[in-house]
Formats: C-alpha cells, sequence, structure tokens
C-alpha cells in the first residue's frame, strides 16, 4: 500500500530526529553530539558545510530547496548545504551530500568559514560554525527530489544584487556569505585552487 504524505513526512522527519550533528566552540572545537532536530530547537552552536560549484563561465549552481524540508523551504540557496556526521571529515561529508541531493560529484577544497545565527518562522534556530567549499562542474545536476525542487546556473554579481533586492527569495546563510563569495571570486583566484593557496586564504579567513 503507497505511504500517504503525511506518513512519508512522519518517516523523512523521524529519521532526521535521530540524525547527529557535531557542536563545537566558536574556534570549531568539538564539544560533543546532539540530534539534529534537537541542535535546532536549542540553537546549539555546531559545524555545517556549504558548497558553491562554479561552471566555466564562472556562473554559480543554484538549488531550490525543496518546500518539504525542515526550514527554509522553496527558498533559492547555493549548490549544496548540509552537516557532517559525527567523526566525518567536512570533505567528506560535502561530497557525499553534494552526490546526495544534486547527483553529480567534483574535488572541493575548503575556502573560509563563517558563523551565523538565525530563528526562523517555525521556532526552530539555526547556529552554524559553516564550512565554505568551491568546486567546478560544467554538466546538469540530477536533482533528489527530496533535497531539491529546481535549480539555475547565475552569475554571482547578479546573485549578490538579487539577494540584496529580494532577501526573502533566498536562504539566510547564502545572504550571509554571499559578498565574501563574491570578493572571493573576483580577486583573481577564479580557476582551480592550488592546496597553498587555500591554505592562504583560510587562514587570511580564519575565524579564530
Amino acid at each position: 500500500m503507497a505511504l500517504q504524505p503525511l506518513q512519508r513526512l512522519f518517516l523523512k522527519y523521524g529519521a532526521l530526529m535521530e540524525d547527529q550533528v557535531i557542536l563545537v566552540d566558536l574556534n570549531d572545537n568539538q564539544v560533543g553530539f546532539a540530534g539534529k532536530m534537537a541542535a535546532h530547537r536549542s540553537g546549539e552552536l555546531h559545524r555545517a558545510i556549504s558548497i558553491f560549484v562554479f561552471d566555466a563561465a564562472s556562473r554559480v549552481l543554484l538549488q531550490k530547496r525543496a518546500s518539504t524540508k525542515y526550514h527554509s523551504g522553496g527558498l533559492w540557496s547555493n549548490t549544496c548545504c548540509s552537516h557532517p556526521r559525527p567523526n566525518e571529515d567536512t570533505t567528506d561529508a560535502a561530497r557525499r551530500r553534494l552526490r546526495e541531493e544534486m547527483g553529480f560529484d567534483c574535488e572541493l577544497q575548503e575556502v573560509f568559514s563563517f558563523v551565523y545565527q538565525t530563528r526562523f518562522d517555525n521556532g526552530l534556530i539555526e547556529h552554524e560554525y559553516d564550512h565554505v567549499f568551491f568546486g567546478h562542474h560544467d554538466d546538469k545536476p540530477v536533482l533528489n527530489p527530496e533535497e531539491a525542487e529546481d535549480w539555475k546556473w547565475m552569475d554571482m554579481r547578479q546573485l549578490a544584487a538579487d539577494i540584496r533586492e529580494h532577501p526573502e527569495s533566498y536562504s539566510v546563510w547564502l545572504a550571509a556569505c554571499v559578498d565574501r563569495v563574491v570578493s572571493f571570486r573576483t580577486s583573481g583566484h577564479s580557476g582551480h585552487l592550488t592546496e597553498e593557496t587555500c591554505r592562504e586564504i583560510r587562514s587570511a579567513n580564519s575565524l579564530s
């Protein structure tokens, strides 16, 4: 017998409540674990990942979050975002979620990190130490409909301008870091990054 929509949501978010996130301090030192929904109810600072994938024309791949997501449903956001599992490396987590949400894999390099906090209308709180990754890919994504309902390529400057004009159409975390992404992309580092360059960038953008 086919599951009804409410049953599917219950099963999906029942499983979600069992997922664990990594709790951290303001220097990204691990201090414990918590259930994903528990952390979003209490607003505890936890580790997160945000991915920006660019094509050969330097356009960024955006996803429109599925309307059934537990927050920010139906909003445009960066290519992919999620949380590492306990004991999972952030880069491994980023590549895993890129495959699971967008249906492709590519090399990713961490560029900077930032902390943000916001409360949503449904009472949930995002308080994340967010690791930002850049990657390159030119093919169409294959969306996981439970995660994303649409996608598009967009020029970064146009994206930043549209976020200022229509902030209600975009995720809070994208709005929080878009100017830094634009600044980096227009600073001459528009191609694939060497590990040495990434270390220099991470040092310059360190939160500690």
